[in-house]
């Protein structure tokens, strides 16, 4: 879901621009540099995410870009907001269980570990 929209997003920056300067109210950031963060967020967090590499990181990255969706829509219909809870559970459940077995960050994080540490 993320990464269709920043795909969407990407397909013509200019009116993602315009979005974020007349409806999009990002709170703190610039509308340019919030479309742009943004769009990044979408398409290279949910990658990560589904490759298990950086997993929790990944899904705090895009808890924050489903946080800001929400509050920066001044209107938002009902189901909308529903999506948007279920996919932030689903994310805050990767933040306290991490990614699992089937990650990368499974091997690579002890063998990372080792590697800097030397042996633990």
């Amino acid at each position: 879901v993320f990464f269709r929209s920043g795909l969407t997003k990407l397909r013509d920056f200019d009116t993602t621009i315009a979005l974020f300067t007349d409806e999009y109210h990002v709170p703190l950031l610039d509308p340019m540099v919030a479309a742009v963060a943004g769009t990044a967020g979408e398409l290279v967090l949910p990658v990560l995410l589904a490759l298990g590499l950086a997993g929790r990181f990944a899904a705090a990255g895009l808890s924050v870009v489903n946080l800001v969706a929400v509050i920066s829509l001044a209107e938002i219909c009902e189901p909308a907001l529903q999506g948007h809870v279920f996919w932030g559970s689903l994310l805050a459940a990767l933040l306290l269980w991490g990614p699992g077995r089937w990650s990368l960050d499974r091997w690579a994080v002890p063998a990372l570990r080792q590697r800097l540490l030397g042996r633990v």
